[in-house]
């Protein structure tokens, strides 16, 4: 490798095809949401097997149409887990509700619901499992939790499209289930996102929240509330190529997190997230637990290599210190003792590049510079 040549944390896997799948929307002169769009939703529903779906203009509003639809709003509780990007919480306060943190589990980090039962209250309506860094939550127990407190599931699968738990497809456990197509997911329309569900009732509440409360456009008759939660078909003929790359970025993903842990399985001081035996895995990123993460950060950023902590926990964010005051007249916490593997896991964990067009010999030189920061 070139001593001037930088290693980003992600690229696209975006190139010709693509490009053209755009221009054919402008020969048609239709850029809006339409054909395309419908070809990019059925497709998802039959790689997802959810009954029900609409296109969304992002992961986040994608949560927020899922948590509206299912009637969450403002008074209203929802289990959150610590360990997330900050979206999962944000669409959460979107919708009007209060996010209840729960800490993470070690091996995997996500959502565990084995001390949850403190956190329940009359105003808790739902559970929101993440299915974290490309594999999913266990639902066996997200289902148990959710049956035995008559809670409503949504899960925010952002990271997780392609990925099954026990066969199903995640997304489609719960009344509802959420993706994002950005840049750095599995496959990406730049900005979108996606909701399924098996519900008719809730779908047809998603059909008038996401288009400005009518069920098509042309109408000036509104019978609900709703928005601008439409996409374009410019998005959407970009994420039909991208679909089918779909099997060629999972397996490249997997050489990938597979030649990380063989160029490193000998060093004491980093180990890998360990998967469920249930539970596939399309790595969003290559996460590794490790000694002095902040002193390899700093080596790796010399070297030219681009590297990223894990998720800071939600409860010790700036913007949700306000939920301090009801959070202690819950009787609940929002300091770090309470969320331990949360914590664990932003204080050890490193992100390593990982995207489809990683070449193995720039797999090597992370790794070597990660072994001689340890020798």
């Amino acid at each position: 490798m070139s001593s001037k040549e930088k290693i980003p944390q992600f690229m696209p896997w975006v190139g010709k095809e693509e490009y053209e799948a755009i221009a054919e929307c402008f020969e048609n002169n239709w850029i809006t949401e339409g054909p395309k769009s419908k070809e990019f939703l059925k497709k998802l529903l039959e790689l997802t097997g959810a009954r029900y779906g609409v296109l969304a203009p992002n992961g986040t509003l994608a949560i927020y149409m899922a948590l509206k639809a299912n009637g969450i709003g403002p008074g209203d509780e929802v289990i959150v887990p610590d360990f997330t990007f900050i979206a999962s919480a944000n669409a959460v306060i979107m919708a009007g509700a209060r996010p209840i943190f729960t800490d993470v589990n070690k091996r995997d980090f996500q959502i565990d619901l084995s001390n949850a039962e403190k956190l329940i209250s009359p105003a808790t309506k739902a559970v929101m499992p993440v299915h974290i860094y490309g594999s999913v939550a266990d639902m066996n127990m997200v289902s148990n939790f959710a049956e035995r407190y008559g809670l409503i599931i949504i899960e925010d699968a952002a990271q997780a499209l392609g990925v099954h738990y026990q066969g199903r497809h995640s997304g489609t456990f719960g009344k509802a289930g959420t993706f994002s197509f950005f840049a750095d997911k599995t496959i990406t329309t730049a900005e979108g996102g996606l909701v399924t569900t098996n519900d008719e009732n809730v779908y047809q509440r998603l059909l008038y929240l996401r288009n400005q409360g009518r069920k098509k456009s042309g109408s000036f008759i509104h019978p609900e509330l709703g928005f601008n939660f439409r996409i374009t078909d410019l998005q959407s003929a970009m994420g039909l190529v991208q679909l089918d790359k779909l099997e060629q970025i999972k397996q490249r993903k997997l050489n990938i997190l597979k030649r990380y842990k063989d160029n490193l399985s000998n060093i004491d001081q980093v180990s890998f997230l360990k998967d469920s035996p249930e539970a596939e895995r399309i790595p969003f990123r290559v996460g590794i637990l490790c000694d002095d993460s902040q002193l390899l950060m700093k080596h790796l950023q010399n070297a030219g290599i681009e590297p990223r902590t894990f998720f800071y926990p939600m409860h010790k964010q700036p913007a949700f210190s306000y939920l301090n005051k009801e959070y202690t007249k819950r009787g609940l916490s929002m300091t770090d003792d309470a969320y331990p593997n949360a914590v664990f896991g932003f204080d050890h964990g490193v992100c390593l590049p990982t995207f489809p067009t990683l070449k193995e010999s720039t797999i090597d030189y992370v790794c070597k510079c990660i072994r001689d920061f340890y020798a």
